[in-house]
C-alpha cells in the first residue's frame, strides 16, 4: 500500500499530552485523521480542525488503513489490540497497526505474532522526547518489526521525529525504549543532587546551569527539565505515573536476563514515595520534591 497524504486514512488512538500534538502534525499535511480518546474532551481541537471521532476503537478501525496507538498502559495496549472489540479483530487485512505506547517488549511481539497470522502489519515504535519534542516534531522514534513495514511506515513516522531509527524485529523498539528510560532514571536523580547541591552551597542554580548544561554533565534533563525544577513548575511533560510504568517494565525484562540495574531501582523507589505523596500526575522533574522537602 502506497502512504499518501489525502487518500491514506489514518486513526490515532489516545490523544493525550503529547498524542495530541503527534496526530496534529499529521492533519496539517492533509491525512485524512480518525481519533479516539477516552475522554472526548481531550480531542475537542483536533475535531474542530476537521478529524473524525469515533465511539470505539472498533468503528475507527474499520474506517483506517494505518492506525497509530499512543496509551498509557501495557493492560490498555492489551485491551485495545487483543479485546473482543479490539484492533486486530476489527481491522481490515493490510492494515498497519503502530504501537507507540512505551509498552511490554513481549506484549509487542505477540501483536506482531497474531497480526501477521490476520495478514496485517504490526510494528512497536515508542518514543521519547516528551511534551516539546512532540510538539515540535523532533521525536525520537525507535522501531521493532520488518523492514518492509518500517520503510513504508518511515513518511508517517518522518512526520512526528527527526531520529527515526529501525532497531530489529517485533519487540526490538520496546527493548530500546526501555535502554532510553533506565538512562533517564539515573540521571534524573544526579540532576536533582546537582541543583540541590547548588542550593545548599549558596550558588544561584540558573548560573550554575550556564556552567554545566553544556559540559561533560550536559544531558537532555540537564537542559529541559533542570530550569523547570528551578523554577516550581512540576506540570507534566511526562508524567510520574507513566515513568513508573515504564520503570517498572524495565525492571522486569532487566531481571528476565539476570541483569542488575541498583541505579533504576533507587529512582523507582524514589518516584514511587512521590506518587503515594499524590504527585503521580506531575511532571517526572517533580523529583526535585525529594530534595526540596
Amino acid at each position: 500500500m502506497g502512504i499518501q497524504a489525502n487518500h491514506t486514512k489514518v486513526g490515532f488512538i489516545g490523544i493525550g499530552v503529547m498524542g495530541k500534538s503527534m496526530a496534529g502534525h499529521l492533519m496539517k499535511v492533509g491525512y485524512p485523521l480518525h481519533i479516539y480518546t477516552r475522554t472526548m474532551s481531550k480531542a475537542t481541537e483536533l475535531i474542530d480542525q476537521g478529524a473524525a471521532w469515533h465511539q470505539s476503537p472498533a468503528t475507527l478501525a474499520a474506517e483506517c488503513d494505518v492506525i497509530i496507538t499512543m496509551v498509557g498502559y501495557p493492560k490498555d495496549v492489551e485491551e485495545i489490540y487483543l479485546g473482543e472489540q479490539g484492533l486486530l479483530k476489527q481491522s481490515k487485512a493490510g492494515t498497519y497497526l503502530i504501537d507507540m505506547t512505551t509498552s511490554s517488549p513481549l506484549l509487542a511481539a505477540d501483536i506482531y505474532k497474531q497480526a501477521k497470522e490476520r495478514q496485517m502489519h504490526a510494528l512497536d515504535a515508542p518514543v521519547s522526547g516528551g511534551d516539546v519534542g512532540a510538539r515540535e516534531a523532533r521525536l525520537s522514534i525507535m522501531v521493532g518489526g520488518d523492514q518492509e513495514d518500517y520503510e513504508a511506515m518511515l513518511p508517517i513516522f518522518q512526520l512526528m521525529g527527526t531520529n527515526v531509527v529501525l532497531q530489529g524485529k517485533a519487540g526490538a523498539g520496546q527493548h530500546t525504549k526501555m535502554c532510553n528510560q533506565i538512562a533517564i532514571a539515573s540521571n534524573m536523580i544526579g540532576v536533582c543532587e546537582a541543583l540541590a547541591y547548588a542550593k545548599s552551597s549558596g550558588l544561584d542554580p540558573d548560573t550554575v546551569l550556564q556552567s554545566i548544561a553544556t559540559g561533560a554533565a550536559g544531558s537532555w534533563s540537564l537542559s529541559n527539565l533542570a530550569p523547570r525544577m528551578i523554577a516550581g513548575n512540576f506540570e507534566p511533560g511526562f508524567y510520574i505515573k507513566h515513568f513508573i510504568k515504564d520503570m517498572g517494565i524495565a525492571l522486569e525484562s532487566a531481571e528476565a536476563m539476570g541483569l542488575k540495574t541498583p541505579g533504576l531501582a533507587l529512582a523507582a523507589s524514589l518516584y514511587k514515595q512521590l506518587a503515594e505523596q499524590g504527585y503521580e500526575d506531575k511532571g517526572t522533574q517533580a523529583l526535585y520534591k525529594v530534595w526540596m522537602e
